[in-house]
């Protein structure tokens, strides 16, 4: 496999992604079908999300059995042929292991609750009265983040949704629980794991009422978190391996520790801070136009200081928990392909690992739904009820889900104009755009101007210039806030990137030197002519390199 410096991950929700048996819902079997096309991207690895047995509360990251397969989804031979097809052609699998919580309908959750005191301490249990939580902790779903069980008389913890139950990381008996899954994978072939929320599973010592917001301070980058990963990575035997931990509420400090090659923890970070810049006051359900000037500056921050010591970022704008990105911080209308290409110039040429989301690559939209009855998102509907709850009407709570909702980003895959998109032959379990018609994987294939053929140059440049792969970073016009440019610069190459965050046109403040540049890609059809670059057009990225430099 290839060095994750230079590699790109493509993310697969199954259950959005390609349905084979026509029930509407999609499934392993449907990503075989289509790895050729995800080969095509020019792709390394493919991060599949959860598809083990769940009840699918939150979408399987409620996860009931580490090893068994949801049969909504397919088999365990369905698994090995998926694991085995994509090593055919070059591309490892990553799986995702959600290890801060189990399901409630987990066997350790489910003789827990009958009093088995072995498996009381898998999870996080505290003595308490029936109308009084242990502390005033909120769930990230809504609510406290306790429940109180009559039989036992004491409270669980669940940070997510009340049918996540915490797990006890103190527990060594969990710690190598957890391990012998990670071991059963890798010995299927599994090339690399991407752990859920995995910076929250270090508890506090103490648990305490959080006077100044919602507990997440005290279990965030907890006391015995970097122990914790490295006996993880060190008793399995995946250093090697790429891994990525999804970070939240994380900071600089601990993401340097984590990605550090010297620390043997992970290969690299998520981290979401960048894609706070539109929370009003920090809230998620609270809407606010980008700030553009924060988002450059969060971006040069863990550049810089992640180069500085030696640290890795995962590059990315699209998951499953987070809206489409030309939607978000594009024009999904007027300049739809200038800027869904724009905003992946931006995090393309980086230092770090570029990630993308299903369907990114063809520049697919938020969905549009007008009525609560056509989310499928726990957290989403939970929140509509929140937000009418404090005074909001539903047209109101409506257009906040309408930008925020994770539904967003899990309508299925557009392969083609057809009815239900290329995706089934039967009615998806959740809908999908209009706008199909034209966002498709059929129409852009044939459109050597594209989305996706502007994707795959991408991922190919990535490849060719080890610039791109290695080369140090330094951030130009800080203080021109619609202009979000950077050079990157190895063994006398520059590579020099300049982006127009903006729908309007835009004069540099200091002009771009074209002189002996060569343009490797940019989202307008022409050629950089002269020695000056001086204006961009609405959304406009260039790329330009230029070699023997003294």
């Amino acid at each position: 496999m290839a060095d994750f410096k230079s590699s790109t991950i493509y993310q697969v929700y199954p259950k959005s992604f390609y349905d084979s048996n026509g029930d509407g819902i999609g499934d392993i079997r449907g990503i075989i079908e289509k790895l050729d096309y995800i080969r095509s991207l020019g792709v390394d690895y493919i991060w599949s999300t959860p598809f083990f047995v769940s009840p699918l509360n939150d979408n399987g990251y409620d996860v009931e059995d580490y090893r068994k397969i949801h049969p909504l989804f397919g088999t365990m031979a369905d698994v090995e042929e998926l694991i085995a097809e994509a090593g055919k052609r070059g591309m490892g699998l990553m799986f995702d292991m959600v290890f801060n919580h189990t399901s409630t309908h987990h066997e350790w959750f489910q003789k827990a609750l009958l009093g088995d005191p072995e498996y009381m301490d898998y999870y996080i249990f505290k003595d308490g009265g029936a109308d009084t939580p242990p502390t005033n902790w909120q769930s990230k779903f809504g609510g406290s983040a306790w429940e109180y069980v009559p039989s036992l008389k004491k409270w669980y913890l669940h940070l997510f949704d009340v049918t996540q139950a915490d797990l006890n990381w103190e527990n060594p008996r969990v710690r190598e629980e957890l391990k012998d899954v990670i071991r059963f994978w890798k010995d299927k072939g599994v090339k690399g794991f991407r752990f859920d929320v995995v910076n929250l599973i270090s508890k506090p010592e103490v648990y305490e009422d959080d006077t100044q917001g919602d507990g997440k301070r005290f279990y965030s980058d907890g006391p015995h978190i970097h122990e914790y990963l490295k006996e993880l990575v060190a008793d399995t035997g995946i250093g090697d391996m790429v891994t990525v931990g999804e970070m939240s509420a994380t900071n600089l400090e601990n993401c340097l520790r984590y990605s550090n090659p010297d620390e043997k923890e992970l290969s690299m970070c998520f981290n979401f801070h960048h894609l706070k810049v539109d929370y009003k006051d920090g809230k998620k359900w609270e809407l606010m136009k980008p700030d553009y000037q924060e988002l450059k500056k969060l971006f040069e921050t863990w550049q810089t200081e992640m180069q500085k010591q030696n640290g890795w970022n995962a590059v990315f704008w699209c998951n499953h928990d987070q809206p489409r990105i030309v939607s978000r911080m594009g024009d999904e209308e007027k300049y739809w392909k200038e800027s869904a290409k724009m905003l992946a110039t931006c995090v393309h040429m980086l230092r770090g690992t570029p990630y993308i989301f299903q369907g990114e690559e063809l520049g697919m939209t938020n969905t549009g739904y007008s009525n609560i009855s056509e989310y499928r998102d726990v957290e989403s509907i939970n929140y509509y009820h929140i937000l009418l709850e404090e005074g909001k009407t539903q047209e109101e709570a409506l257009e906040v889900l309408g930008q925020r909702s994770r539904d967003n980003s899990r309508s299925p895959m557009q392969w083609d104009a057809g009815t239900y998109a290329g995706f089934s032959e039967s009615k998806p379990w959740i809908g999908i755009p209009d706008n199909h018609s034209y966002i498709n994987v059929t129409m852009e294939e044939q459109d050597p101007d594209s989305i996706l053929n502007y994707y795959r140059k991408l991922i190919q440049l990535r490849k060719q210039y080890a610039v791109i792969q290695e080369g140090a970073i330094e951030f130009l016009y800080q203080e021109q806030q619609e202009v979000f440019g950077y050079k990157r610069l190895l063994g006398g190459q520059e590579l020099l990137v300049v982006n127009n965050l903006t729908g309007q046109e835009v004069v540099l403040q200091t002009p771009v030197d074209c002189g002996g540049c060569e343009c490797l890609i940019g989202n307008y059809q022409k050629e950089v002519s002269g020695d000056w670059l001086e204006t961009l057009q609405s959304y406009e990225s260039v790329v330009l390199l230029k070699k023997n430099l003294q």
